[in-house]
């Protein structure tokens, strides 16, 4: 099997574009791709399944550690052809970021340079890169986006010494996916249609050698063989219903493999379009996404919403983050100021803001027992978001359940907010930082089951 990476010099010089091109020429030429992102971002491994059509995974070394990301990678890639990393950021940005994966996990990158405005300063750009990494970092090769015309490629191409250039993606390709405040549109709501992904991995085709990319040697990946066995089929412990649609659908699958290895069985549901939780359930999952450009509709479904209210007053278990949490509370104020009615399980509003209202890494500390797990035990995930609480509506400091700190370790105001066995914050945990917490909440689960 074989592994590279797609890195940018910057946020916005096209390696998103260029991975998803990749994935999609790659599945085009027969070869099974597996995807892969750096960071923790939803919407951009979303997109990669539509792409190439296997889900994509996170590797994140923050949020996970070395160990549990070179598990994950592995795992996933054994059993395709060819395994491809969209980075995050800038290659040396972040730390932990993309050029510490690709040291971590031994991949070569593949440069994407954005060539508008440039020419032979290219050169000076791919150096800077390549002496940068100091040999920790691979940069196997460079591909170029926004190229005026074949002359223009020439001149970045031949100014690029010790480094071999694959080819380019052209300035007229016409090609972008739509936006809004968290990002690119998800893959649910279908940014990416399929002729579109056809004619980008044309282009890409015609315009970037990608069997001298897979010719080189440093992609050929040694698989640790203790980390492919596939995990013991667990005896199925409880029912987990868990929030799916273009409102939520923010969830690292990770998160879900994980709950079901510890003996979950996954059930999708649809706030916008089912009346009720599904028949059979034991526990509730409702992640993140934009319930707020689909408020009305959540507003109007009085039945579902009346059923998430009894399940939480019932005390039965139930789990949300972010958009889960905005669903959760009495109501939420769309980006134009209308207010929406939701299940009133929490006794404040959330509103959006024109700007973000949070964004990073997060450490959490639980302060005690409960569905995550037992009181100290800790866990990372990350936040991101356009909302917050309304003012004047602020939960009671004691009442909330979570210490939050960051990644530089600085304290940030408490978090976690409960009613009964009803759990719900802002910060995306991913469930493989801490091997307990799955099973923490399965078994949460299941003793509710029994008592009740």
């Amino acid at each position: 099997m074989q592994g590279m990476i797609i890195a940018g010099t910057h946020s916005g010089c096209g390696k998103t574009t260029v991975t998803l091109g990749l994935l999609a020429a790659l599945r085009k030429k027969g070869l099974t791709v597996q995807p892969f992102k750096a960071g923790p971002d939803f919407i951009d491994t979303g997109l990669h399944r539509v792409a190439c059509g296997r889900t994509s995974r996170n590797l994140d070394l923050w949020m996970c550690g070395d160990a549990y990301v070179k598990a994950c990678f592995q795992r996933h890639a054994a059993a395709t052809d060819v395994s491809v990393v969209e980075g995050v950021m800038g290659l040396y940005d972040g730390g932990q970021g993309t050029a510490g994966l690709a040291s971590a996990l031994g991949l070569p990158v593949f440069l994407v340079v954005d060539g508008y405005g440039m020419a032979e300063s290219a050169g000076a750009v791919v150096e800077g890169f390549r002496s940068f990494g100091r040999g920790a970092v691979n940069i196997a090769g460079v591909i170029f986006n926004k190229v005026a015309s074949q002359n223009h490629f020439n001149r970045l191409k031949e100014c690029v010494a010790d480094v071999p250039v694959f080819g380019f993606l052209p300035r007229d390709l016409n090609y972008e996916i739509p936006r809004r405040h968290l990002g690119l549109l998800t893959a649910e709501e279908d940014p990416l249609t399929l002729v579109n992904l056809d004619r980008l991995a044309d282009t890409i085709i015609s315009n970037i050698d990608i069997d001298a990319m897979l010719s080189l040697p440093e992609l050929t990946i040694n698989a640790n063989a203790s980390n492919l066995q596939a995990a013991p089929q667990p005896k199925q412990l409880c029912r987990v219903a868990v929030a799916c649609d273009r409102a939520f659908c923010f969830y690292y699958e990770d998160n879900l493999d994980l709950l079901r290895e510890a003996g979950a069985e996954i059930i999708r549901f649809s706030p916008l379009a089912d009346k009720t939780i599904p028949a059979g359930a034991d526990a509730v999952y409702i992640g993140g996404g934009y319930p707020e450009l689909y408020a009305e509709t959540l507003s109007q479904n009085s039945s579902m919403l009346a059923s998430v209210r009894d399940w939480a007053e019932a005390s039965r278990t139930m789990f949300a983050e972010c958009g889960g949490l905005m669903y959760l509370s009495e109501g939420l104020y769309d980006q134009t100021g209308c207010y929406f009615p939701m299940a009133g399980v929490f006794p404040f509003r959330t509103k959006m803001r024109r700007g973000r209202s949070s964004l990073g890494y997060r450490e959490v500390l639980l302060k005690n027992d409960g569905v995550l797990g037992q009181r100290g035990a800790t866990m990372r995930g990350h936040e991101f978001h356009y909302s917050e609480i309304a003012e004047g509506q602020r939960y009671p400091q004691d009442a909330l359940q979570h210490i939050i700190k960051d990644r530089a370790g600085a304290v940030l105001p408490d978090e976690g907010y409960q009613h009964k066995n009803t759990l719900a914050g802002y910060i995306h945990l991913h469930f493989g930082s801490n091997p307990n917490l799955a099973k923490a909440v399965i078994n949460f689960c299941k003793d509710k089951k029994e008592q009740d």
